[in-house]
């Protein structure tokens, strides 16, 4: 067997590698190939489809969240394996190879997963409801072995206002070590670093050149270590990131449409997902759309073609096109414009949102928010003295809340997305790889689990 090392950069284009020398540097002996994804191109989706060789419809995993029909309610970011069907390669592999040995470094799905090692994020939820920093990791001695070398996992360098560097030099230091001192036979890799600046401030602007440069010095570790055990290395991309300038708010459309109820509690108002005959989960420039009865689908259908940055309208044929036909999905889907991308945004008076509207808070809203990447742009620095008496309240052992967000402000500053299909092939994903002999004109994403086993030497 010939180990494997394979690196998700997210947001990677080859636009972008025109600043990344390092990384570049792998398709001089190998090659380099533009990469098809998947509808939605969002991570969980494209990932799933990396590793299954198998589209959302057959796979499930219809975005980042949707609707769970059987709860009654909204769910993004879960982390059981058991929600991706299909074979996984790690499977594909084993059945060829009894012994094959598989890590899992920030791959998403990784709670559960068959795999050898794992690391993913994981906050310490305490019962008073503080966060603090942490990781899950497997086998479970592996934490204080990873924590003791790099520190406590940078949680909030990996998202938020505060979103950057560390979280991603983290994991590269992890693989490093992993590496190092277990040699799996296959290493996956998750690099969030571009997902940030390229979301808030667009893909055109000196802020995603530098990112680029930036990040290509720290994966150089990461590329020597594989490249010096013999490793085949693949570097690819769930999706390219593209300029918008426009928030779509589906929902407020559906509530005042008279589609969407809320019911209120402490003056707030909450999606009620139970009673609603229609509303909308959120995910990037993707929108799945729930209608309750058959009978206000074409009605339902017309009304969100007619909102302004609304691109398409997928009922289930359409979604069948896509491979996108899964029983998770929303009666309907919604595709943005170029230049838009869609909110959660369901209340119609900023004052009734609910408190975890202006929290950095993944779970609990119905939707995606990259709002949550910015200090609130309506008052940057009373966001950031908020964010700094919070943390003086941590410290002192007092519950807080971080209330940073931006509502409609944070939205309009957003100038970054992805999601639907890519027009031009400089804002596409791509796949690079050491190893010439795999050389193609093209990849899909539901080939790169056939790679991956052709390159550990297991099929022809």
């Amino acid at each position: 067997m010939n180990p494997v090392v394979v690196l998700d950069v997210v947001g990677l284009t080859p636009r972008l590698l025109e600043h990344m020398p390092r990384l570049s540097r792998l398709a001089t002996s190998g090659f380099r190939a533009p990469l098809g994804t998947v509808l939605p191109a969002v991570t969980c989706s494209a990932q799933s489809t990396f590793l299954t060789g198998a589209l959302p419809a057959e796979h499930g995993v219809v975005g980042n969240g949707w609707y769970f029909r059987d709860l009654g309610e909204v769910l993004l970011w879960r982390q059981h394996n058991a929600l991706v069907g299909g074979e996984k390669v790690w499977d594909a592999a084993r059945t060829l190879a009894p012994g094959f040995t598989v890590a899992n470094i920030c791959w998403w799905y990784a709670m559960g997963a068959a795999v050898d090692w794992t690391v993913t994020p994981r906050p310490v939820y305490h019962a008073d409801g503080r966060k603090d920093p942490d990781c899950y990791t497997y086998p479970p001695e592996l934490h204080d072995d990873l924590v003791a070398e790099l520190g406590t996992f940078p949680l909030f360098s990996y998202w938020g206002a505060n979103a950057g560097m560390p979280s991603s030099e983290w994991i590269c230091r992890a693989a490093v070590k992993i590496m190092k001192d277990h040699e799996p036979d296959l290493t996956l890799v998750y690099v969030p670093h571009l997902d940030y600046d390229l979301q808030r401030y667009g893909p055109s602007g000196p802020e995603a050149v530098a990112a680029a440069a930036e990040l290509d010095a720290v994966l150089a570790p990461v590329l020597d270590a594989a490249l010096e055990r013999g490793a085949t290395v693949v570097a690819l991309s769930e999706y390219g990131i593209t300029d918008v300038n426009r928030p779509v708010d589906v929902n407020r459309l559906l509530r005042r449409s008279g589609y969407l109820d809320v019911y209120t509690q402490a003056g707030m108002e909450y999606l009620d997902p139970w009673t609603s005959r229609a509303f909308a989960v959120a995910d990037h420039q993707v929108a799945h759309v729930y209608v309750a009865s058959a009978e206000d689908i074409a009605d339902v259908a017309k009304l969100c073609a007619e909102l302004p940055g609304v691109s398409e309208v997928l009922d289930r044929t359409d979604q069948a096109a896509h491979g996108l036909d899964h029983e998770r999905s929303g009666d309907l889907v919604l595709v943005a414009e170029p230049d838009s991308w869609f909110t959660y945004y369901y209340w119609l008076d900023d004052a009734r949102a609910p408190d975890f509207a202006r929290l950095v808070e993944i779970h609990r809203k119905p939707g995606y928010d990259p709002a949550e990447l910015f200090f609130d742009p309506a008052g940057p620095a009373a966001a950031k003295g908020r964010a700094g008496l919070a943390l003086l309240r941590k410290k002192i052992g007092l519950r807080y809340t971080m209330t940073v967000v931006g509502l409609d402000a944070g939205a309009r500053a957003v100038r970054g997305s992805h999601g639907r299909l890519p027009t031009d092939p400089l804002d596409a994903p791509v796949l690079l790889c050491s190893d010439a002999s795999s050389a193609r004109e093209s990849y899909a994403a539901t080939d790169v689990k056939a790679l991956l086993l052709r390159l550990a030497g297991l099929t022809a």
